[in-house]
């Protein structure tokens, strides 16, 4: 069986840092994408970063320059490095995985969200 368990989720004050960690557990042959999504309140779920298994990353406009991505390919584990908060980051973060997994060859799996909320 296939999870994403994620931790590192909080409450910061704006100008903070947190650092979230996402474990993949369960039948793993590659991962060829891993990510991080957020969801704030009454908006739609939104990606924040993402990083393929040759390196490769990619941010939106909004983080880049405040958030990292970083993968332990080993450990089978994504982290996020959030720098200099702002209350627009609050929300829910949810890990992503898409790769040959589980037994699927494109499978894709999120994880069950982490609450972030950054105080003004």
């Amino acid at each position: 069986q296939v999870q994403l368990v994620e931790s590192g989720g909080g409450l910061v004050q704006a100008g903070g840092s947190l650092k979230l960690s996402c474990k993949l557990s369960g039948s793993t042959f590659s991962i060829r994408t891993m990510s991080w999504y957020r969801e704030a309140p009454g908006k739609q779920r939104e990606l924040v970063a993402s990083s393929n298994y040759g390196g490769m990353t990619n941010y939106p406009d909004s983080v880049k320059g405040r958030f990292t991505i970083s993968r332990d390919n080993a450990q089978r584990t994504v982290y996020l490095q959030m720098n200099n908060m702002k209350s627009e980051d609050t929300g829910v973060y949810f890990c992503y995985v898409r790769g040959y997994v589980g037994g699927i060859r494109d499978g894709e799996f999120w994880g069950q969200g982490t609450q972030v909320t950054v105080s003004s």
